[in-house]
């Protein structure tokens, strides 16, 4: 359930091609897949790299067809499909779904306009992840990686086969151009990430590129930051005439398997199976992109694109409303059985959904008024008597995970925390991880939370005036606004707004339209919004984007406008890990930080995939733990899609 618009764009990062869309598709929920990072220290990693089948040593560069933290990979060279596809899936069929909002661009890498879902459907990397393992990475515009033992540099040797949609090679000069277009001129997280990391990029000839990185790079994410890099033709952009921050309808050309077959802008996209993908045959793509059509649907609401799923006018949904999932499957054809409602366990990170609050405004910068403000939100009650009890509390930045901090510091911990102890909340050295204890489940205001909310904003100079109202010395009032583009989270906010109200707090709902809320969203005009933390299994230098003083107030991943040393010194001691240990140690310092911050009210996270969708798609009977994958390697039975037409399903 959210209230938020989608973007398209991510940190740098090299997830499977198509799973990575669906992640954006449903960050409500899961984050789907872990960020990409080095952790091990050189000399072991160069050992267990060496001892991998499939890599081999060529003078001073190490030479392999895929890349792990943990030395071995799991696919060999010579593997013929990944373990969790069907490699004889049938391909053909229209997958379809729907998305409530609009678009007026296919340009994701661009802050002008808004992108339609799956905008960067058409592009791919020099590396492919897999859903099945943390941290492995293998060719897929490259057919092969090689790197000197101190990783100052990688070359990769592009596939000669390798092809953009319009049948012309993919070169090295694309691939430098794509380096440098994004370097300059692309998002300014983009930016960011690739300037501190890759100090130069050059066309070895047609088929081989270098990337030099900086020597202060670290270890981790250095391969992955230039072979997760979106490849785009250069000919094909001088031929359009625009310059690379122009919103566009016509997308930039890539070498994907999808390419656009029909657009209505503000209703519809259709993408088609390129008949003449060059990837077919790749062993890593057997069983995959097995859909002949994508087709999204676009409503003007979340009402209408459920009304929209019954109707047959698409016929795939995965559902984000547990008041939706547990009262409005009853519709004649799922008790017809021509739809089919499944509840598939999930089980990976959660997505960090939370209320944030913008740290740029000034009645945000005590902590004892976020914590008051955060007291007030009622998660029992709303889970219960709105949810079903369906969901589960979203407490950490890395829940469900080993990567949550718990308890009080470890020494480990203690040894990050205590050279920073200067700017730390004292709380965070003494106390156990930040947590808000479980409200009054049978009420919606929780008067024990009431009397600590206003015992904190006393504190903070908040008190009563005689219109009941908490104003500061100034005689101002505590103004507190919740910015929404969702008619459905009006139903978890009005609640949580009256609560406040109720203590004094001079809030309210404002709810707007998706390009207004895009619009403010990016332009950080807004008090309170609900938004994302979607961390990986491996963080690394990504975390910057989100958390960042370089990029607090030039990031779309960092609403809240994080801008705290100690959070910096923080995120490069999980750059810098070398090891689990470090790595483990480095992040629950992290989390414990942020949480003692209090910026972010967390939500909630469904440890379930809800799907509905008519009986025609079929996917592996072992799903991978990292990827539901419907767009990647689920398939639609031929047999069971004429069947439902014939019976006038869709």
């Amino acid at each position: 359930m959210t209230g938020l618009v989608l973007r398209v764009t991510a940190p740098i990062t090299i997830p499977s091609r198509i799973p990575a869309v669906e992640r954006s598709m449903t960050r409500t929920r899961q984050a789907t897949r872990p960020a990409v990072s080095w952790w091990m220290a050189l000399p072991l990693l160069a050992a267990s790299v060496l001892a991998t089948p499939g890599f081999s040593q060529d003078g001073d560069l190490i030479v392999t067809h895929g890349v792990s933290t943990f030395g071995d990979l799991r696919y060999g060279p010579d593997f013929e499909h990944l373990d969790y596809v069907n490699p004889d899936a049938p391909q053909g069929g229209e997958f379809s779904f729907a998305w409530s909002g609009s678009f007026d661009s296919l340009h994701p890498y661009t802050r002008q306009g808004r992108p339609a879902v799956l905008a960067s459907v058409f592009f791919e990397s020099m590396l492919e992840g897999t859903a099945d393992e943390v941290g492995s990475y293998y060719c897929l515009l490259c057919e092969s990686i090689a790197y000197p033992e101190d990783r100052s540099y990688v070359i990769f040797t592009l596939r000669p086969e390798a092809r953009f949609s319009d049948g012309t090679p993919v070169t090295a000069e694309d691939v430098v151009f794509s380096y440098e277009i994004l370097r300059d001129e692309g998002l300014p997280s983009f930016r960011a990430s690739i300037g501190l990391t890759i100090a130069s990029a050059e066309a070895l000839d047609d088929g081989r590129v270098r990337f030099d990185f900086n020597p202060d790079a670290p270890l981790r994410g250095r391969i992955d930051s230039a072979g997760g890099l979106p490849v785009f033709s250069l000919a094909s952009h001088e031929a359009s005439g625009l310059d690379f921050d122009e919103s566009r309808l016509e997308p930039l050309m890539g070498s994907a398997p999808y390419v656009v077959d029909r657009i209505d802008v503000g209703e519809r996209t259709v993408f088609r199976r390129n008949p003449d993908y060059w990837g077919n045959d790749l062993p890593i793509n057997q069983g995959r992109h097995n859909y002949e059509t994508i087709r999204i649907e676009y409503y003007g609401d979340a009402i209408a694109a459920f009304e929209g799923f019954t109707a047959g006018q698409y016929t795939f949904r995965q559902e984000s409303s547990s008041a939706q999932w547990a009262t409005a499957y009853d519709f004649p054809k799922l008790e017809q059985g021509l739809v089919v409602r499944e509840d598939i366990p999930a089980g990976t990170i959660s997505s960090g959904q939370s209320f944030v609050m913008n740290l740029r405004r000034p009645q945000f910068q005590d902590v004892r008024v976020r914590e008051a403000i955060s007291l007030m939100f009622n998660f029992e009650w709303t889970n219960q008597t709105l949810f079903y009890g369906l969901y589960t509390p979203n407490v950490s930045f890395w829940e469900n995970t080993e990567l949550s901090a718990t308890g009080l510091p470890t020494e480990a911990e203690l040894a990050l925390l205590e050279p920073l102890s200067d700017m730390l909340r004292p709380e965070v050295l003494t106390e156990p991880a930040y947590a808000i204890a479980p409200a009054n489940p049978d009420r919606a205001f929780d008067r024990r939370r009431a009397r600590q909310a206003l015992a904190l904003l006393e504190e903070a100079g908040w008190v009563p005036g005689d219109d009941g109202m908490l104003r500061n010395t100034a005689g101002e009032t505590l103004e507190v606004e919740f910015l929404n583009a969702s008619a459905l989270f009006d139903r978890i906010i009005n609640p949580y707004v009256e609560n406040l109200q109720a203590i004094g707090v001079d809030a309210r709902l404002n709810r707007i339209d998706n390009a207004q809320f895009s619009q403010r969203e990016r332009d950080y005009d807004f008090d309170i919004i609900t938004d994302h933390f979607p961390m990986g299994y491996e963080p690394g230098s990504g975390l910057r984007q989100y958390f960042g003083s370089a990029t607090a107030n030039d990031s779309v991943f960092n609403p809240a406008g994080i801008a705290d040393p100690a959070v910096d010194a923080l995120v490069e001691a999980v750059v810098d890990a070398e090891t689990q240990d470090d790595l483990n140690a480095a992040v629950h310092a992290l989390d414990r930080v942020l949480r003692w911050e209090r910026f972010r009210v967390p939500q909630w996270y469904n440890p379930n995939h809800w799907v509905a969708y008519y009986d025609m798609y079929r996917y592996p009977e072992n799903l991978p733990p990292y990827a539901l994958g419907f767009l990647d390697f689920w398939w639609i039975d031929p047999d069971a899609a004429a069947a439902l037409r014939d019976a006038g399903a869709f």
